[in-house]
């Protein structure tokens, strides 16, 4: 008997400097060429904030802080590849080097007017603005 069961994954929303947020670009499917947050799936046997962490550092060189948790998205939908749950947590730099690599064919820092401007992977666009709730 096969029990489908929904995937775990995690997206950073990253504040720098001048409290621009860092994006990156995707470099494969779905959404490919796309601006994202930083995330991805949760590996068996780590936190949420394990695979967080990870995932920052692979996708951007970055180091980040956790303030706050964003929130809990589970719209089937929300992922071409199949049904998936993310947790968003609200990060804060402070350390690394700011440079593409694993999935991120590039990687920038925007405004929040700017980032809510951008053709957004995912759900992003709403995980964005309820961030940029938090933080005013």
């Amino acid at each position: 008997m096969c029990i489908k069961r929904p995937s775990i994954t995690v997206d950073a929303v990253i504040t720098a400097e001048d409290r621009k947020l860092v994006f990156i670009r995707r470099k494969n499917p779905p959404f490919q060429g796309l601006w994202a947050l930083t995330g991805g799936y949760v590996e068996y046997g780590e936190t949420l904030e394990e695979a967080l962490m990870r995932e920052v550092k692979e996708e951007t060189g970055l180091v980040v802080e956790i303030k706050n948790i964003v929130g809990v998205y589970s719209d089937p939908e929300r992922d071409p590849r199949g049904h998936t749950i993310t947790v968003c947590f609200l990060t804060k730099k402070i350390g690394g080097n700011l440079r593409a690599n694993s999935d991120a064919s590039e990687v920038n820092c925007f405004s929040p007017k700017e980032a809510l401007e951008l053709d957004l992977a995912f759900d992003h666009k709403k995980i964005l603005k309820d961030a940029l709730r938090n933080l005013i």
